[in-house]
This record gives structure tokens, sequence and C-alpha cells, in this order.
């Protein structure tokens, strides 16, 4: 049963689901569902696929995470940058709203989950860590400028395309001409409303007697008001007549199942981006799923979001979806609204599947214009300059990798950024591993604590030297303490010990141990001792198993001032 509990984590909580629980799962669903419909209809089309795809990749993708993901809050489905990512590696290979183009996303999206399920159950989640803070931060402002920029021909009425910034500017002002006002006209009005709406909605509704928790859930529908209004006018007005771009017709019922279609070398072209946008989902999912599961004093598996967001992504493909992740703006809003268990995300299929039954003909009229407003709206909110300025302020090496992550997604493309900002972060640790601190230290007068002798007014020995390493010893920093030791002992005649101080040092590979005989070997030629102290239990476990300790020319102390203590008596 414990196995079971495991793997399938939503018989944990369905063993404790009660009818309460229930009530309170299906309102927050219907609030969900109000603000997903609009959100998956726009990102379908960022993503270059029909209006409805987006609806198919948020009815399966939800049950299949209910049964299978470890948060209780996280709601999964269409998200802007992901839905970015898939039509940026799709357009390569087929023109976008052809079904060449959506067989091809959709292989993406089986992929993709293949590739998180096969990270969840090899527990190989650790492997998103290579994306670090600052390289994200700078991919999502990037990717969110790309985004809002990509829409703008929907609110002008003309065609336009492009992987980066200066593909997609040469192209916008070469269809310039083409402009329609009718377009113009509602897809300004529709910024404009969701924008003011967003700020002052929430505070209009509390002026009409709504406490501030009902105003603050209610304000989430803003984004459907706006719709419905433009839609009406386009109806009205006959404005499609005109040149306004509409959704049109929009398949009803049940998504089509079946599985992908299978091209071997169709799937190698496409697995570099479905690694990229199976590692992104998966770093901004359980980002957010972590976050909520603090508040609620719960705690979510990393192991299993992946096997969760695999299993979402590939339900996505046998439904005609596209892929899919954890959705911070939307797992806000199903928080706030008392999600108490995954089973709101099942409630939230159950009721979009309802609305592709039956009210598909209401979207005939959608302005795509609208949608286009509703994901710059959405998407100018991750555009995070304060992040800019406070990792400059406090680290110029992770500030590079921002800037690089950051010029390359815009200039060249999104797989470039993130391989650049991952490569880069790579080689700056790797540079500051091999350069690490090192520093000579002495004892704080009256305690038995060694302070760096630069920064403290310390009590030290002319005959004993103390070093202390604030970093593992491996390869790339060996050599570094040969030198830096062997420099000091040429600067300090009188030494007669050395004591390497190991408070820090959680690993010693093969080749620094090689530079420690080596340190030793030099040391004992011209009669000076080496010593180690504060030595970690497995570090020591490890050199007891090697031939260095017996050929150590000192002693290995328990402490340092231990070490300081006997040495210094000697001496004296």
């Amino acid at each position: 049963m414990n196995r079971l509990h495991r793997y399938l984590p939503a018989t944990v909580w369905l063993k404790d689901y009660t009818r309460t629980d229930m009530q309170t799962d299906m309102m927050a669903s219907v609030i969900v569902t109000i603000m997903l419909i609009p959100q998956s209809l726009a990102y379908a089309m960022l993503a270059g696929l029909p209006p409805a795809v987006g609806l198919y990749a948020s009815i399966l993708p939800l049950v299949a995470y209910a049964l299978f993901g470890s948060s209780r809050t996280l709601a999964v489905g269409p998200v802007a940058v992901v839905s970015m990512m898939t039509g940026t590696a799709a357009l390569q290979f087929a023109a976008p709203n052809t079904a060449e183009y959506l067989a091809i996303v959709i292989l993406l999206a089986a992929i993709s989950g293949l590739f998180l399920l096969l990270l969840g159950l090899f527990k190989l989640g650790f492997l998103a860590n290579l994306l670090s803070h600052p390289v994200i931060s700078g991919f999502i402002s990037a990717s969110a400028i790309l985004i809002a920029l990509g829409q703008v021909k929907h609110l002008l009425g003309i065609q336009a395309s492009g992987r980066n910034l200066i593909d997609m500017m040469t192209t916008l002002w070469s269809n310039l001409s083409q402009t329609n006002f009718d377009t113009v006209l509602i897809g300004v009005s529709a910024v404009l409303a969701l924008y003011l709406l967003r700020q002052h909605f929430k505070s209009i509704l509390i002026m009409f007697g709504l406490s501030d928790h009902h105003a603050q859930l209610a304000s989430k529908a803003g984004p459907v008001l706006v719709v419905v209004i433009m839609t009406l006018i386009v109806a009205a007005f006959q404005l499609n007549t005109e040149g306004v771009k509409v959704v049109g017709d929009v398949p009803s019922g049940f998504p089509p199942l079946a599985l992908p279609k299978m091209d071997f070398q169709m799937a190698m072209d496409l697995l570099p981006a479905a690694i990229l946008i199976s590692i992104v989902g998966f770093v901004e999912s359980v980002s957010v799923a972590q976050s909520f599961a603090a508040k609620r004093r719960q705690s979510i598996d990393p192991n299993q979001e992946l096997v969760g967001l695999g299993a979402a992504n590939l339900s996505s493909a046998f439904s005609g979806g596209f892929p899919v992740t954890g959705g911070f703006s939307r797992s806000v809003v199903s928080f706030d609204a008392g999600a108490k268990t995954p089973m709101t995300g099942v409630f939230t299929a159950l009721l979009i599947l309802l609305t592709l039954s039956f009210l598909t003909g209401a979207f005939y009229y959608l302005p795509k214009a609208v949608l286009a407003a509703t994901i710059i709206v959405a998407v100018v909110q991750l555009i995070d300059l304060k992040s800019f300025i406070h990792i400059w302020r406090y680290s110029k090496q992770d500030v590079s990798a921002l800037l690089a992550t950051f010029f390359m997604v815009l200039f060249v493309g999104v797989e470039a950024g993130i391989i650049t900002g991952v490569s880069l972060s790579l080689i700056l640790f790797l540079w500051h591993a091999s350069h690490p601190h090192i520093a000579v230290v002495g004892r704080v007068p009256g305690t038995e604590h060694f302070r760096n002798v630069e920064r403290f007014q310390v009590e030290t020995n002319c005959e004993v030297l103390t070093v202390r390493i604030d970093e593992s010893l491996f390869f790339a920093n060996a050599r570094m303490l040969e030198d830096k030791i062997n420099q000091l002992v040429s600067e300090q005649k009188q030494v007669k010990d050395v004591v390497l101080m190991c408070t820090a040092v959680n690993m010693i590979d093969a080749s620094a141990l090689e530079s420690l005989e080596m340190i030793c070997a030099r040391l004992q030629s011209t009669d000076i001792r080496l010593h180690l102290s504060e030595v970690k239990g497995p570090v020591m476990d490890r050199l007891k198993g090697s031939a260095f300790i017996s050929h150590l020319s000192g002693e290995i102390y328990l402490t340092q001032n231990q070490a300081f203590e006997a040495l210094c008596h000697q001496e004296g």
C-alpha cells in the first residue's frame, strides 16, 4: 500500500476526501474554469494552433496530474512560455495552423511527456537545478518581450513572424501598411480594459459591497468580461466582414483520442526542443508547487512531480493537445478560491468538456485581437526588472549569465539563450570552484575560534602556519592550493609546521589527494611538517583507505585549537 501511495499520490488524499472538500473544490473549479478558457484559447493561438487545441490541452492533462502529481494546489495547463517554445520548435518544420504542424506539436508533447516520465522514474529531478535563478529570470523576461511583440500582429490585423526580436520587428515593419484599423481599435481597447480591470476591478467590487476575499476572486473574471463584450460588439456590427479576424468555428465534443503519429527522424529532430521545454516547464511548475505547499505546510516530491507532469503531457498528446505545465496565475486563483485537493483539476476538466460540448458556438465571433491582448497583459507581468537590479548589485558573475541569456533569447532564439545561460553558469561555477578562497588564520584572543589574519586581530605563531581552504578539494583547484602553500612557506622562513584547516572541505578527489601528497613531500624536504585539522568524517573515511595517512609527516587534529595548542607548546 505504501508503494501505491508513492506512485499514485491520489490514493493518499482520496481516502480522506469529504463532502465539504468536494463542495469547496467544485466552487474553486468554476472560478478556475472562467479564467482558464480564454487563457487556453489564447495560448493555443500563441503556439500557432487552432484555439480549440488549447481546450483539448486543458482536459485530460488536468485529470492525469490529479492522479500522479504530488501537489494539492498546482493547476496544470497551457502556459505562455511553454506555448511560445512549442510554436518556435514546430515552426522549423511546418507552417502554423496546418495538419502537419498540429501533428508535430502533438509529437512534441508526447516526447516531452516521455522525457519527464523517465526523469521521474530514475529520480533525476536534480538535473533541473542546472537552470540557475539568473538564467531563468533572464529567459522569462526575454521570452515575455518576444511573446508580447509576437502578438502585436494580431492587434494590427497583419501577417508577421520571426524567432527573435530582429525578425519580428522587420516583418512587422514591412507589413505595417496592411493594418486593419477596426482590429487596432478592438485590440488596443481590450489591452486598456484588461489593464484597468487588473488594477482597479477589485477596488470597484469592494465599493459595491463585496468582501475583500470575494472581490479578489471575482476580479479574476475581468478577462472574461472583456472577451464577452468584444465578442458581442464584433457580432453585432459583423466586423468579421470588415477584416477583423475571429476564432471562427470551434469543433464541439470530446477531443479526438489517438496515438501520436510516430516519425523516428522527426522525433530525433524535436528531441532537443522537447528536453528544453520539459526542463523549463518542470522548473516553473515545481517552483510554484513548492511555494503553495509551504503556505499549507504540505510537501511535494520533485521526482513525483516529474511523473505527474510527464503523465499530463502524454495525456495531452493522446487527446490532440500540446505541451503543458503548472501555471502560476491559475494556481494562484485555485489557491485563493480555496481548492483543497487536485480534484479541483478534475472538476475543471469536466467543466471545460461541457463547454466544448455545448458552448463552442459562443466563440465564433471572438476576435483574435482580444486573445492577443489577453496574452500581452498577462506576460508583461513576467518582465522582472527588479531582479536584474538586485542580481547586478549582489553578483556581477550571476548578472553576466542573466544578461547573456536575456540577449541571446531576444536576438538569436529561445534554445540558444537557454544553452548559453546554462553553459555560462557552469563555466562560472567551475571558475569559482577552481579559484577557492584560501586564508591564513589565527586564533581570536580569549576564544577557540580561528579567523582570517587580514580581517581580525588574532594570535599567531611565526613557526606555525595555519591555512584554511573554503572549498572542497578536487582536480580544478588542487594545483592552486599547492602554489599557495609554496608561496606562503617561501615568504615565512621561520615556519616549521603547516596546518591545513579542513572545516569547509567536503570532498577530496584523487587529483587533490595526489596534490596533498606532493605538498607533504615538498614540505618534508625542507623539514616542515604537514598537519590536518577538523577533517570531516566522510573525508576521513576516504583518507584512511589511502596511503596518504601513512606518509603524512604530521598529525591529524580533531580541532584547530587543539592543533594550535599542541604545536605552539612543542615549539615553546
